[in-house]
């Protein structure tokens, strides 16, 4: 039976806030894996190992770190630049330091600039591809291992490219369940965390 009038308007309302549902769902992991093919945005992509093709031609690559603005810790890189050979393996480092007295979760997110390089920028291991937690007083080093992908060279952009910047911004976060549930035990027993 075809519904008509009232039925046929609720019917039709109930699909398309179904369908907007479904498509907001989906829009961020889509917009996240297009961001990751393409660079758009300064997203970096992520390898397993370094390409064999090491070029003579070098690039220079800036470090920066800023906190958000409710963060309470200390944060900048290590060197502020170097410069790598082209399908190198660079190594680079920043430093965390937590001035309070209770223990402080971070989670990192990043970005490339000029956005164009995004698609040629690529890391190998990163802190910021795990949560990071830091005691009262603790200070951290932590690694990017990462490298510039020698097509940069042909690409009709990417040629031109001779300084990229490598920035992270590091948000709090909620402790992760087993070190709060450890904090909570210690404090408990009057023994506290180191």
């Amino acid at each position: 039976m075809p519904l008509t009038g009232p039925r046929k308007t609720v019917a039709q309302t109930v699909g398309l806030v179904l369908l907007m549902g479904g498509l907001a769902w989906a829009s961020v992991p889509f917009y996240d894996w297009f961001c990751r093919v393409t660079g758009f945005g300064g997203v970096t992509g992520v390898s397993d190992v370094a390409p064999d093709d090491v070029l003579d031609d070098t690039i220079t690559v800036r470090f920066d770190g800023s906190l958000n603005n409710r963060m309470a810790w200390e944060f900048k890189p290590v060197e502020r630049e170097m410069e790598v050979r082209i399908g190198e393996t660079g190594l680079a480092f920043y430093e965390a330091y937590n001035p309070t007295d209770r223990p402080i979760a971070g989670s990192a997110s990043y970005n490339v600039t000029p956005y164009q390089a995004g698609g040629f920028f690529n890391k190998i291991q990163c802190f910021c591809f795990e949560e990071q937690v830091l005691a009262p007083g603790e200070r951290v080093q932590m690694p990017v291992t990462f490298y510039v992908d020698p097509e940069i060279v042909e690409d009709r952009d990417g040629k031109y490219i001779h300084t990229i910047t490598l920035s992270y911004t590091f948000y709090e976060i909620d402790l992760p369940e087993d070190y709060a549930a450890a904090q909570d035990s210690a404090t408990s027993s009057g023994t506290g965390l180191n």
